[in-house]
Parts: structure tokens; C-alpha cells; sequence
């Protein structure tokens, strides 16, 4: 089938927590000041009671609340389609599925984590929500779920892609986000960063620094759109759907590629099938592929690092170039982060997962070879894990092999228009 979806029925009714299959966990967050493991009730200034639960939880599966499984059923279960023009324009004898979650309501992914967490946060009579966004996805996602659940949201939103993108603030502003270029001038960290250069164009790990400056008040929490273990608990109803759509092809996949920044797109996609193989001992080789202008899994250091610039956060056991590295002005906004999720960091240095990094000038014309057989045009994240797909497929063209390969396209393109022209006029360069 070219087209396979679910019934509203079919809709997963619970998140899967992989945590609960690992034979060994991963290394606890530390208290900086200390060293100590971060006890639970010490992320509460952050984060409602339910996520931090949530963020330790050893369930293996985890409720939707029904006013969230109610939203989702506006946009879910989202299509997984076989690309099959793409694959006869190779030549190949692999099959590729690819996920689409550009079908949701703000066009990405995103929306899977926002909309919880706005929830549980608006359960525990928290007024206000603060958060970063690279690209811009995230912060469309938040915005809207805040909207939905009467919270205000304040946003910083990196400054290299708030000039890039501008029509995704008019979208964040639509919901009365309010919505800051990161550095800005409303936060201490901010005021340095543009002291240092007025026109500098902000990185993930400033912003998250100042979106935590704004939590030290009291008044308002902190939401995360990747990296922690609820976000990317959220973002398993993704591969959940996944498999039970291959089964209505009678499909499973021998491969995963996903696109990498700091891993919900990853674990959405991924890990209800490395359950699989956590469980079942069955084999499926799951392919992280991240910008070569931002190798955090494949260059970076395994080791206990901030998540912010600002140096504010606990320190997480994970893969990183660093709090400090500042990456290139690349397109792909939201793979432009110095560390990566614990979770996935585990998973990668215990041989689960692979990864790859690629070129920005590839991507693109991976896009766009996609966009002009599958007729849809992918975020340039997204574009990734399309590069990484259609390699395997020549592989598997020369080796004669048939493989069944999968990929998640996180969100469509049509706000990241200005990147595709800057690429198609050969003007695309890393800053």
C-alpha cells in the first residue's frame, strides 16, 4: 500500500517508556554544586510534579489523559506512506516508509510533547510557560498547546533563525506567544552575548539559559521540546502507530533512519521498535544522522555536561561538543544543539544505536530529490534522515539486498522556503 493509516480507535492510548525494557539505566543528572544525583522533588521549581514523575517513571506504559488524546485526534493518527516514485527513480530493491507528522495541526512533531505538558502544568495551576525553540517548531507547537490549555508563553526563540523564519513568530503570535530573538536584551545571559556582538546569532544553549532565568521568579515553568526523558516519552506515539501500520503491509523494518538534534524526533520514531529489540532479540539497526557542522553524537565527547550556555542546568551524562560551542548558521535550526538527549547518548554508547553525519549542500538536494518524486517538501531537518535513507537504498541497489527501511519526516518545509532558495540559487553556505 502507498498510503496506510489507523482508525481513530487505533490511536495508541499510552506512551511507551523504554526505560523500563533497558537492561541498565542511564546515568542519573547531577547537582552541579555537588556532584550528587538530582533527586526528584529538586526539579519542581522547573517542572509540574506529574512530568518530573514521568521523567524517572519505570512504567512501561504510561496513560494519555483524555484531554489530550482528545486534541490528538484532531490531527492523529498521521499517514505513513511508501515512497514508491522515489524508489523506482533509484532503482532500488528496498522498500521506504516514511512517516508523516507534517500532517499535524502546527506541522511537525512537536505538538506530541506540547500538548502534555501544557496539560499537566495548566492540572497544577501554573498560569505561565516558558521555553526555547531553534527553528521554530517547538515554539509553534508550545504556543499552540498553551493557547489550548489558557496559558501565557513566553518564548526565546534563537536569533540567526527568528530573522530566517519570521513567519513562524507571526504563527507563535497568532496564540499571544510573546516572542523574544535569542540573545535578547530581557535576560542577564542575553545582555552578555549581545555586548559581546550585537548581531550574534544565538544558539539552543542560549536560549535555554535565558528561558531558565525567567523560571528563578517562581511564577513561571520551564517546558522542554527534546533532550529529556518525558519529552521523548511523549513523542513514542510516533513509532507506536509506525508499527502498526507496517503490520497492515505486512512490513517491519531492517533500518531507521532519523534526523538528530537533541533526540525527540529520534525516539518517537525509534524506540517502540528497540523495544523490539530490548525484548524479542529482534534486529533493527536505528541510524541518528545529524549535520557534520553539528556531530554531537558522532564527534562530540561522552561525558557529564550543562545543557545551557548559561551553565544553569544539572549536568546530564550525555554526548556533547560542549556548553559553550557555538554551531554554524546552518538551515536546519533545530539540529543545531551542543548536546544530546541522555537517553539516546545511552543507547548510542551501548551499540543501539548508529550515527552518521552528512552536509548541509547533501541534504538538500536529498530534499529535494524527495519533494519532486513524493510531492511533499520536508523541514530541512527532516531532510537528514531522507539523505540517510535514500544511501541505503543505492546501497542496497548495488548489494543486490532488499531491505525494509523507515524514516520519520518530523515536519514539512513550507516555513523553511527562504533556506531551500538560498540552496536552489547556489547561494547555500555554512557560516
Amino acid at each position: 500500500m502507498e498510503k496506510i493509516s489507523l482508525s481513530e480507535k487505533e490511536i495508541p492510548t499510552h506512551y511507551y517508556n523504554i526505560l523500563a525494557d533497558l537492561p541498565e539505566p542511564p546515568s542519573p543528572p547531577l547537582n552541579p554544586e555537588t556532584n550528587e544525583p538530582i533527586r526528584p522533588e529538586m526539579l519542581e521549581p522547573l517542572f509540574p510534579k506529574a512530568l518530573i514523575e514521568q521523567e524517572v517513571s519505570r512504567e512501561k506504559r504510561i496513560e494519555i489523559p483524555d484531554e489530550v488524546m482528545e486534541i490528538y485526534k484532531k490531527y492523529r493518527a498521521t499517514p505513513l506512506y511508501r515512497a514508491t516514485r522515489l524508489e523506482k527513480l533509484l532503482g532500488t530493491p528496498a522498500k521506504i516508509y516514511y512517516k508523516y507528522e507534517g500532517a499535524s495541526l502546527t506541522g511537525s512533531h512537536k505538538l506530541n510533547t506540547a500538548l502534555p505538558q501544557a496539560y499537566y502544568n495548566k492540572q497544577e495551576g501554573i498560569k505561565a510557560l516558558t521555553t526555547e525553540t531553534g527553528a521554530g517548531q517547538w515554539g509553534m507547537a508550545l504556543s499552540l498547546a498553551a493557547k489550548f490549555f489558557d496559558l501565557k508563553c513566553l518564548i526565546f526563540y534563537v536569533r540567526l533563525h527568528y530573522q530566517q523564519k519570521p513567519y513562524r513568530v507571526s504563527f507563535m503570535r497568532m496564540f499571544d506567544a510573546e516572542v523574544l530573538p535569542s540573545p535578547s536584551n530581557q535576560t542577564i545571559i542575553g545582555r552578555k552575548f549581545l555586548k559581546e556582538d550585537p548581531n550574534h546569532p544565538g544558539s539552543l544553549g542560549i536560549a535555554i539559559s535565558e528561558a531558565m532565568e525567567k523560571v528563578t521568579d517562581g511564577s513561571i515553568k520551564y517546558s522542554l521540546g527534546s533532550v529529556l526523558n518525558h519529552v521523548l516519552l511523549h513523542q513514542t506515539i510516533i513509532g507506536q502507530e509506525a508499527k502498526l501500520q507496517l503490520e497492515k503491509d505486512d512490513e517491519y523494518p531492517d533500518v531507521i533512519y532519523s534526523c538528530f538534534g537533541g533526540g525527540s524526533n529520534l525516539a518517537g520514531i525509534s524506540f517502540p521498535f528497540l523495544s523490539d529489540v530490548l525484548t524479542k532479540k529482534k534486529k533493527v539497526r536505528v541510524v541518528a544522522v545529524e549535520p557534520d557542522t553539528c556531530p554531537t553524537l558522532t564527534k562530540g565527547e561522552y561525558k557529564y555536561d550543562f545543557g545551557d550556555t548559561a551553565k544553569t542546568t544539572p549536568l546530564f551524562k550525555m554526548y556533547s561538543l560542549g556548553a559553550d560551542f557555538i554551531p554554524p548558521k546552518i538551515q536546519a535550526g533545530g539540529l543545531r544543539y551542543h548536546g544530546a538527549a541522555p537517553l539516546v547518548s545511552h543507547l548510542v554508547n551501548k551499540g543501539y544505536i548508529e550515527t552518521i553525519s552528512v552536509s548541509q549542500t547533501d541534504v538538500m538536494e536529498a530534499a529535494r530529490l524527495f519533494t519532486q518524486t513524493e510531492g511533499i517538501l520536508p523541514a530541512p531537518e527532516s531532510a537528514h534522515a531522507i539523505k540517510g535513507a535514500i544511501d541505503e537504498a543505492i546501497r542496497c541497489k548495488k548489494e543486490g539486498v532488499k531491505e525494509t527501511i523507515l524514516i520519520n519526516i518530523s515536519g514539512h518545509g513550507f516555513l523553511d522556503l527562504q533556506g531551500y532558495e538560498e540552496f536552489l540559487d547556489g547561494k547555500l553556505a555554512v557560516q
